[in-house]
């Protein structure tokens, strides 16, 4: 039994160095999306917060290219990881909320009511109008499979040739329905696309966005209890606890990669879609948070890893979301369309170039579907070390222009824009320079 169980041993082992062996410089990295779900910048081991656990990300972290200072244009899923997975900002790729117009809230009478279901065909169709990864890495020979969070209809008009998310309103679609099940429930699907793709010596792309640590804030026992007794409040300690239980899974498939012999010629990326500060005293957001224009609900550390191409190195150079599609198509050898505003994250001297990365926050249900203005709320710039945030009139009456100096005030408790304003002017013609919507 011994020494079946050797040879056993030896032939998965010969099995993945084959593998891996396959993976030669003529063929494209194969691509790892990992994206957290709800998740504040600081709340890692790595970034410094000094109760969560993140052995796994901190690893990737440590192996690759870190960006302490990444953000997403906008604090909300649905306009996020429709820019992460089209390189274009909201007020390009017209999704703009994660509802269409009239719905408020009325998530049932989507599958029923005309004008609501017209309204989703025609955010969804914006996918699909839309240059995306998994379409254009599918041009160079790439799998694509989409698994988690997804609010593009079925994964096939986002361009995946395979998926979890049929999208279908009428048996729950609208932002994952069965997609919603990795991580939680199982990494399965996820590791079976991975070893029927290794065994066809074939590039794969995987979108691994499940929801977590996203409400419903549901940890195992093991971890909840773990942090209970490092703060007062319940809320905050199944947080914590579900950013180490995604933590876990972002460790399983990780492992899974290296058990595969494929860790070397695979390009991982992470991010999280926006920020999250829990309330400590209800089972929601805090305020300055998610959906809004302040880094509690934009920024995001951005790792990018290949080991053995890209030497492990930090940056605190602020870089975007966008950037994230240029940076994968680069590496697979795909010139960007022109859309993409975003550059080679890998490319150092785009990056130190760059004056500047920008973002727009809009309502939570788009206001027209043809006009992106209709739904904007604030409009924002980062610059070296600065911040302003210019409100939009008739969706934030009575804000202000504010102005921070990001790095030495990173909780933004002190507006300067009365104290500096040649700053504000200078940075207000960045931004308008970026995108001024029409008076």
């Amino acid at each position: 039994m011994k020494r079946v169980s050797l040879l056993a041993a030896a032939v998965v082992v010969f099995a993945a160095l084959s593998a891996g062996a396959a993976f030669g410089a003529d063929r494209p990295p194969n691509v790892v999306l990992i994206l957290s779900d709800d998740q504040a910048w600081n709340d890692y081991s790595f970034m410094g917060h000094p109760q969560v656990h993140t052995p796994n990300i901190d690893r990737l972290a440590a192996e690759g290219m870190t960006f302490r200072r990444g953000y997403v244009p906008s604090s909300l899923c649905s306009p996020s990881l429709a820019s992460i997975i089209t390189g274009m900002y909201a007020h390009q790729h017209h999704v703009t909320g994660n509802d269409p117009p009239g719905t408020a809230g009325r998530y049932a009478q989507l599958k029923s009511e005309p004008a609501l279901l017209e309204g989703r065909k025609r955010l969804v169709s914006f996918f699909e109008a839309s240059p995306t990864i998994p379409r254009l890495l599918s041009g160079r020979g790439y799998a694509t499979f989409q698994a988690g969070k997804w609010w593009g209809g079925n994964f096939s008009e986002g361009g995946f040739a395979e998926g979890m998310t049929h999208g279908d309103l009428a048996k729950g679609g609208r932002h994952g329905d069965v997609g919603l099940e990795i991580g939680r429930k199982s990494m399965a699907p996820v590791f079976d696309f991975i070893d029927r793709e290794v065994a066809a010596s074939k590039p794969f792309f995987v979108w691994y966005a499940p929801m977590m640590p996203h409400q419903p804030h549901t940890p195992p026992d093991r971890l909840l209890n773990k942090y209970r007794d490092k703060t007062p409040s319940l809320h905050v300690a199944k947080y914590w606890a579900m950013v180490e239980w995604f933590d876990e899974t972002c460790g399983a498939l990780l492992k899974h990669l290296d058990e595969k012999g494929v860790a070397e010629n695979t390009l991982v990326v992470y991010l999280a879609d926006n920020g999250w500060i829990q309330n400590p005293d209800a089972a929601k957001y805090d305020v300055r948070s998610k959906q809004s224009p302040y880094d509690g609900g934009l920024r995001t550390p951005i790792i990018v890893r290949h080991l053995g191409k890209i030497k492990p190195a930090v940056s605190d150079k602020p870089v975007s979301s966008i950037d994230v599609a240029p940076t994968i198509l680069a590496a697979a050898g795909i010139e960007k369309p022109v859309k993409m505003q975003g550059v080679n994250l890998l490319d150092a001297e785009a990056v130190a170039k760059r004056p500047a990365v920008f973002g727009e926050i809009f309502t939570h249900d788009v206001a027209d579907l043809d006009d992106p203005a209709a739904s904007l709320r604030d409009r924002w710039v980062v610059a070296g070390d600065w911040k302003l945030i210019v409100p939009e009139v008739r969706n934030s009456p009575g804000s202000a222009v504010e102005l921070f100096n990001i790095v030495a005030d990173p909780y933004e408790s002190n507006n300067l824009a009365d104290r500096e304003p040649a700053r504000v002017e200078e940075l207000r013609k960045l931004i308008d320079a970026w995108w001024r919507p029409a008076e």
